[in-house]
């Protein structure tokens, strides 16, 4: 397994990520104004939040094993949101005033500190944090995704963990919400030839845990299940035509004044973009040899 973040050969060429594909599932259109013509969405407190709390959680098991408390967890949060408003600080147009931003910054720590009634992290030394992995399906469709967390034991058994910072969907939706999951078991195993023995979702708002335990007849589902998704992306491309599927989360889509679902006018797609992510099909051999 390759380690770290994506390499620059791995960025050449195009791939599906779990979210994308989830995206075009969800809509074609919103996919298309996302991944083809890379339109710009502004960042949501909510999601600017999920990025802090990950990035505490990453940095934690940087600490030795002792000192993973959650007291040292929480003293992390503040300075992690200083150093990222140094990298970006757009993000402070989130906040109308500095105390609607402290009373953001403080919706962090509950989180925080909920995920040390959910594992020992001083009992835990992953393998891997913000784990790149970049596979190829048998058919040559190039995935990639990046996970939080994998860890290992003493038997070589592999557990891949992710962190989501709001709550756990209800029964009816936990297939959904394990996509993610069965991608990046998929991904890892077509990358390394291991089979991850477990994954893990760990919802920090209401401190619950969503397991998956992936056999290998779950890979061959799943590269069928995205070649499907790929077909379809292919297909639209070559009619220029991605249309609009409406839904409950059209309600908080971005795109929706740009939608003609709503009575908007959709630009032209960019063909470059296009183009672009047309090589995220690949071959076997020419991934073998750039590997």
């Amino acid at each position: 397994m390759r380690e770290g973040r994506a390499t620059v050969e791995d960025m050449k060429h195009a791939a599906l990520s779990p979210s994308r594909a989830k995206d075009f599932q969800q809509c074609p259109l919103k996919f298309r104004f996302r991944v083809i013509d890379r339109l710009p969405e502004p960042p949501s407190a909510v999601a600017l939040r999920g990025t802090i709390v990950h990035a505490v959680l990453e940095e934690l098991y940087l600490a030795p094993a002792a000192e993973r408390t959650a007291a040292y967890a929480l003293n992390l949060l503040s300075p992690i949101w200083q150093a990222h408003i140094a990298k970006d600080p757009q993000v402070l147009k989130l906040f109308d005033t500095p105390q609607e931003q402290e009373a953001w910054l403080d919706s962090a720590r509950p989180l925080i500190s909920n995920y040390f009634n959910l594992e020992n992290p001083q009992r835990l030394q992953p393998k891997a944090r913000e784990h790149f992995v970049n596979a190829l399906l048998p058919s040559g469709l190039a995935v990639r995704g990046i996970v939080d967390r994998i860890d290992e034991d003493m038997h070589g058994r592999i557990r891949v963990v992710d962190y989501k910072t709001g709550k756990s969907p209800q029964p009816r939706f936990q297939d959904d919400a394990l996509f993610q999951m069965r991608f990046y078991a998929t991904a890892i195993y077509l990358d390394t030839g291991k089979l991850p023995a477990r994954t893990q979702l760990i919802y920090l708002k209401d401190e619950r845990i969503l397991t998956y335990d992936p056999v290998k007849a779950d890979v061959s589902a799943l590269c069928g299940e995205l070649d499907a998704i790929w077909s379809g992306i292919t297909a639209r491309i070559a009619t220029k035509d991605f249309e609009p599927r409406q839904g409950p989360l059209c309600n908080w889509c971005y795109f929706k004044d740009i939608c003609p679902a709503f009575g908007g006018r959709a630009p032209e797609m960019d063909m470059a973009g296009a183009t672009q992510l047309l090589t995220a099909q690949r071959s076997s051999s020419s991934t073998e040899t750039s590997s």
